[in-house]
């Protein structure tokens, strides 16, 4: 069967073997997918080991997909203009082409939650390969960004880097403390480590949405710190982590798996699980 690959740190958390599991059996396209464990400096080599002994695809996750981008031959227009990767395709033997369906994958989700609407403010956390990949869809909505960072001058690049595309400003992050925003998104990877990010609590209320582009067991610690200061409409990324599997699996294989059925699923595993 053929062999594709999650490279991540940490990945034992991920539910993309189980996901690309189900789409197998929806599909009936046989393939093995494992989680690839490294590190900054181990990426490369273990990404080259991975294409050369058979690897057909593989799936970037944090905090990697700025580093892919790097390391493939050829990009997709959209994977170009986010400056990151989270999707990759064995063209031929000496050829890596290199996607990024986070922000197909989030703004689905954020539709499907009746999360997103034209001419909202948006309030992005995190300045990494997750929000570079979900930038774009939303400023093409229609919709305001604000971008803040703990690390301000990485928030003012990509603000810089995509103002030609819509309206979009980066923010210190002591200065966002007013209740202004119609949906914060949580791109960083704070709950790796169970944190949330560091921000006013002022931005919460009970008319905002709160998204966080990733996943846990239990709730992650920045949605229970919206749930704590008011905030009624929240979830979690596994919608966002099914929707981008499946335009991955689509760049492999030509067919889109049915998103839908496949959460329907998934919720129907966390029910029986143990947890």
């Amino acid at each position: 069967m053929e062999e594709f690959a999650l490279f991540g740190n940490p990945v034992m958390h991920s539910k993309s073997p189980l996901v690309h599991k189900i789409f197998s059996e929806q599909t009936c396209i046989k393939y093995n997918y494992k989680t690839i464990l490294t590190s900054l400096d181990e990426f490369k080599k273990k990404l080259d080991h991975f294409f050369y002994f058979g690897g057909k695809g593989a799936n970037i996750t944090s905090p990697f997909k700025e580093i892919a981008y790097h390391n493939v031959d050829c990009l997709t227009k959209y994977a170009q203009l986010c400056g990151s990767v989270n999707t990759i395709k064995k063209l031929d033997r000496f050829r890596l082409l290199g996607s990024n369906t986070d922000g197909i994958g989030l703004i689905l989700d954020l539709k499907r939650l009746g999360f997103i609407k034209q001419g909202m403010h948006v309030l992005i956390i995190g300045a990494g390969g997750a929000a570079r990949g979900a930038i774009v869809p939303i400023l093409n909505y229609n919709c305001r960004i604000t971008i803040t960072n703990r690390t301000f001058s990485k928030a003012n690049e990509l603000a810089q880097k995509f103002s030609l595309l819509g309206n979009i400003q980066a923010s210190y992050i002591n200065y966002i403390n007013s209740p202004e925003y119609d949906l914060i998104i949580n791109a960083t990877s704070s709950c790796i480590v169970d944190e949330a990010p560091v921000i006013s609590l002022n931005i919460f209320n009970k008319n905002v949405f709160c998204y966080d582009m990733f996943y846990l067991i239990n709730e992650t610690p920045f949605l229970r710190l919206a749930q704590n200061n008011g905030v009624l409409k929240y979830a979690n990324g596994i919608g966002m982590l099914v929707g981008q599997a499946a335009f991955s699996f689509k760049l492999w294989f030509g067919i889109l798996p049915n998103i839908i059925n496949v959460l329907k699923q998934l919720n129907l595993f966390y029910t029986h699980s143990e947890y």
